[in-house]
């Protein structure tokens, strides 16, 4: 059987305010390894408008930058082109098929979906949390159309950090 020659890669997904920032760049230093942060809330906070769909193109393009930035054998990724394709179809109706197929092609080693058992905290670029259960469900028919390996992730302060470091555990001794 062949092995996968591509770098193992670590991604937190899911819903606004789920804590994937913090949990990625905390495993990122627990491991020693490098983290690919978000590129949609970077674009957000500087493109002086209400996201709309021709953002989606942009974002994508970004977001692939940072992810092309990480670099060794193993690295934790803030979100990826999963995330894109996900809030394209829930805000727009629709994705590029050209970010459908790089988000397919890009894929993660894991992804760690992150529940929304967490509190709601509002910031400038988060839209409210109504639609954090339906853009759960969203993320979980992606994860599987797009044939990944993942894990939900719940539970609220050390309680989450635990289950991460769990999942990957798992995951790196069987990889």
């Amino acid at each position: 059987m062949a092995t996968d020659p591509r770098p193992l890669r670590i991604c937190l997904t899911g819903p606004e305010c789920t804590g994937k920032t913090e949990l990625a760049e905390r495993l990122a230093r627990e491991l020693g390894v490098e983290w690919a942060p978000e590129f949609a809330r970077e674009h957000a906070e500087t493109c002086g408008h209400i996201l709309m769909a021709g953002d989606v193109e942009p974002i994508a393009r970004g977001e692939m930058s940072n992810l092309d930035r990480v670099t060794g054998d193993l690295a934790i990724l803030d979100t990826d082109l999963l995330s894109t394709v996900v809030y394209a179809r829930h805000y727009y109706g629709a994705c590029p098929p050209w970010i459908e197929a790089e988000a397919h092609r890009r894929r993660a080693s894991l992804y760690l979906l992150m529940d929304t058992d967490l509190p709601w905290t509002t910031d400038a670029v988060r839209d409210d949390d109504e639609s954090r259960e339906d853009l759960f469900d969203a993320f979980r028919a992606a994860l599987d159309e797009l044939e990944t390996r993942w894990e939900i992730i719940s539970g609220v302060g050390e309680e989450r950090w635990e289950a991460v470091r769990k999942a990957v555990r798992r995951f790196t001794e069987s990889a």
